[in-house]
């Protein structure tokens, strides 16, 4: 092209422009003025979609931005905050996903709104207005509707006015008398000024109550009970602005009465002291799920970040061993996190990428929600890296001047996850990814508890939990110290003694086993579960009359335990010389057990066709069995089921083996 050249029109005002080299004047036209943005035009739509759901009365927000009042008294907030990309807020790279709910404002309607604020933030004619200017949850308060519960803390907690952030642990009892179905639920913070975000577990137990219960405040500080988790494959996680779509009613997740929701909530002090009373509304589904997600986390939990390091990574990953499609992801860090990758290296070497925030913010985590589901082959590798900077430079970081970062639940600690939830082909699949996936779960857990352990070494809770860890990824000795270590710090304790017990019976010290469940029902001689443990650890060591009667002892005292019927009725058919008594018994409990596990027990299914068997009732042993097997072709003890079921093919019953003699 030539020299730039200036043409002219017939205007008012113009500016230069330059475009293909050539040099240009925008033009107004004299006679046709452009028309300045106005609120009911062109803001208010905009506001409504996408501010809406937190700048609303009693919203996650500090304002509402729902009317003209409200929206001009704020324009020049709106005008910065937009301009910069602070807001509305989304963290996820544009390019992946796509997600629900991924509509960041475009480059035109970023430049509407400055327009808007430029001129004079105009409300424009009445008539111009939209009926997006009023979103649809405005008028129940509820942005997925009315719910059918409404679960709301008893009694409002009070925010200390100063100080750090506020970790509390908040119990709230679910009043059903039978079993739901929850396809959604919404959480209200109970004081948007304050509450940061907030993650939500379910506790069948006991356990988180008597914690609430031992502290005169509502709720509790400190670490949440091992006994509460989330529903099995299911996010359940607030933060401003968000509310998850209704679940698909084959997705939903089972309620249970005499259930507990835990909600640990992470607030911010405000100069005055608040009052908090947070509430969740639960949607419920008529029909039981036909499907169940798998919950997958890459994480380490060995994090220790030197002081003034801006650049400490952290990486994980694990292969997928069965095909899977990828619903969401939920990445999680505290201040220091400054970077997230999440990829999936398919098996042909071609890379996925699930996520990245190049500018992670511990203020605005999110669960990222596939709109169409993700699907990754049968040998895939999921990663994840975390970048965290521990420096001056880091304006998040919470320490002043820094200071060593270990891995802790805490929001002054760093953690580093990458939740994955997924869903398999079939029930097959997804126990295998569970018993697959739990090992490395577990064993990374491990280091967790460790590090917590060193600054907190005379929490029992703490020892306890990695105990039970310790047993699961096949290392008892290790559970052994930490049971002994919580005994002494307890003194006589029935559960403390029946731990140990356990874990020393696991490392085949069987006579130091038999001690410490016997101090266990000494103590508490209705200890069920002792009498339990006990009656297994004599039959290993051959004493059959001794186990028979702590079985029975554990059955009489917990007539509704499958485990203690199994075991009485195991006893009992598979001895060398059963009476007609010891059989009629043994049938007995064995059906009630199987009554009890709804018969999709393959363990209860096993010992209900031994003691068919020993009845001389073969068939039926024969089509028992069979059933078991059905139930798990590749459990560990389907081996064992195939041979007896030869056995009773043959109209022969299973002898148990002595267990003191060597085959």
């Amino acid at each position: 092209m030539g020299d730039p050249v200036e043409v002219y029109m017939g205007m008012a005002s113009g500016k230069m422009l330059r475009v293909f080299g050539v040099a240009l004047i925008t033009v107004t036209l004299i006679g046709a003025p452009l028309q300045a943005p106005t609120y009911t035009k062109n803001i208010a739509p905009l506001l409504a979609e996408r501010c809406g759901m937190c700048h609303v009365a009693g919203g996650s927000a500090p304002f509402s931005l729902l009317t003209y009042a409200d929206a001009k008294r704020h324009a020049t907030e709106i005008a910065t905050a937009t301009r910069t990309r602070y807001m509305p807020p989304w963290k996820a790279d544009p390019e992946n996903g796509p997600f629900v709910g991924q509509h960041p404002l475009t480059d035109d309607e970023i430049e509407r709104i400055q327009q808007w604020v430029a001129g004079g933030a105009i409300e424009g004619e009445a008539g111009d207005a939209r009926a997006s200017t009023v979103p649809p949850y405005q008028s129940s308060g509820w942005r997925l509707g009315p719910p059918d519960l409404i679960v709301t803390l008893p009694q409002a907690y009070s925010l200390q006015a100063e100080g750090t952030d506020v970790f509390r642990v908040f119990v709230l009892p679910v009043p059903i008398a039978k079993t739901r179905f929850v396809r959604g639920f919404e959480f209200r913070p109970g004081n948007s000024r304050v509450v940061h975000h907030a993650n939500i577990r379910l506790d069948k137990t006991s356990a988180s109550r008597a914690l609430d219960e031992a502290d005169p405040e509502p709720g509790y500080s400190g670490l949440i009970a091992r006994s509460a988790g989330y529903p099995e494959g299911h996010f359940l996680g607030w933060t401003p602005g968000q509310v998850s779509p209704l679940l698909s009613k084959e997705l939903s997740w089972q309620l249970d009465p005499h259930t507990d929701l835990v909600i640990e909530t992470h607030m911010q002090p405000s100069g005055s002291r608040e009052r908090v009373q947070p509430s969740i509304g639960l949607y419920f589904s008529d029909t039981r799920p036909t499907r169940t997600p798998a919950m997958l986390r890459l994480s380490r939990q060995n994090i220790d970040i030197p002081a003034g390091d801006s650049q400490y990574i952290v990486t994980d990953s694990y292969v997928l061993p069965v095909d899977v499609d990828v619903v969401a992801v939920q990445p999680h860090a505290h201040y220091r996190g400054r970077d997230i990758l999440g990829e999936a290296t398919l098996p042909d070497g071609t890379t996925q990428r699930l996520i990245h925030i190049a500018d992670w913010d511990f203020r605005w985590q999110h669960v990222f929600r596939f709109e169409q589901p993700l699907h990754l082959p049968n040998g895939t590798t999921l990663s994840m890296r975390w970048v965290y900077d521990n420096s001056p430079n880091n304006p998040r970081n919470p320490e002043r001047p820094p200071k060593r970062a270990r891995w802790g639940q805490h929001s002054s600690d760093e953690m580093g996850d990458l939740w994955i939830q997924v869903l398999t082909r079939n029930e097959a699949d997804l126990v295998t990814l569970t018993r697959d996936f739990r090992a490395k779960a577990a064993a990374e857990d491990v280091k967790g508890y460790e590090a917590e352990i060193e600054r907190h070494s005379h929490d029992t809770g703490l020892h306890d939990d990695v105990a039970l860890l310790y047993l699961e990824i096949g290392r008892p000795g290790a559970a052994v110290a930490h049971f002994e270590k919580s005994l002494a710090l307890k003194g006589r304790s029935a559960p403390a003694h029946y731990n140990l017990g356990t874990a020393l019976s696991s490392a085949g010290r069987l006579d130091e086993a038999v001690e410490q469940f016997r101090h266990a029902t000494q103590i508490d001689p209705k200890y069920a579960n002792a009498h339990n443990n006990l009656g297994s650890v004599l039959l290993a060591q051959g004493k059959r009359d001794e186990a028979l009667h702590e079985y029975r002892e554990a059955a009489r005292l917990r007539p509704q335990s499958a485990s203690a019927l199994q075991n009485l009725s195991w006893v009992l058919a598979t001895g060398r010389n059963p009476s007609p008594r010891d059989i009629d018994e043994a049938v007995d409990a064995a059906e009630r057990a199987a009554g009890l596990t709804g018969r999709r027990d393959a363990r209860g299914l096993d010992v209900l066709a031994a003691a068919y068997a020993a009845a001389g009732e073969f068939n039926r042993a024969q089509d028992v069995a069979a059933a078991a097997l059905r139930l798990g072709p590749d459990d560990p003890l389907a081996t064992e089921i195939r041979q007896r079921l030869e056995l009773y093919r043959h109209r022969r019953r299973y002898i148990s083996p002595d267990p003191t003699k060597r085959e």
